[in-house]
């Protein structure tokens, strides 16, 4: 450590070899890792909330528990073959436009009008 500056002393002279390379790939490498969970996380992130979105629309227009709500939309997109999120967001949209693609539409009213005995 350089005293007057308190930053690490770097030599530029041949006798770090070719060790710092490795040091700087496996950096490089380590940094590289963060950044993709970083993102990953975002995107888990933006999803809760759309679903958590979802679940409320669904717990508004069916007057389920929020358990059953989130039952509803798991099972509408198993049963349909569609990403949860992608589930989620058709549904906010729903809530938002009244508009809402056949298949799930179909799905959600079979899930949130059940046959009565």
């Amino acid at each position: 450590m350089d005293p007057w500056t308190l930053e690490p002393t770097v030599r530029h002279d041949a006798d770090q070899g070719p060790g710092i390379e490795r040091v700087v790939e496996a950096q490089s490498a380590q940094i590289h890792g963060l950044e993709s969970k970083v993102g990953q996380l975002e995107t888990a992130v933006e999803s809760h909330a759309v679903i958590d979105q979802a679940t409320g629309v669904l717990i508004a227009v069916g007057r389920l528990s929020p358990g059953e709500a989130w039952d509803v939309l798991r099972e509408t997109s198993m049963s349909t073959n569609i990403k949860l999120r992608h589930v989620a967001e058709l549904v906010v949209a729903w809530g938002t436009t009244g508009h809402l693609a056949t298949d799930i539409q179909g799905e959600l009213a079979r899930r949130l009008d059940p046959p009565r005995s």
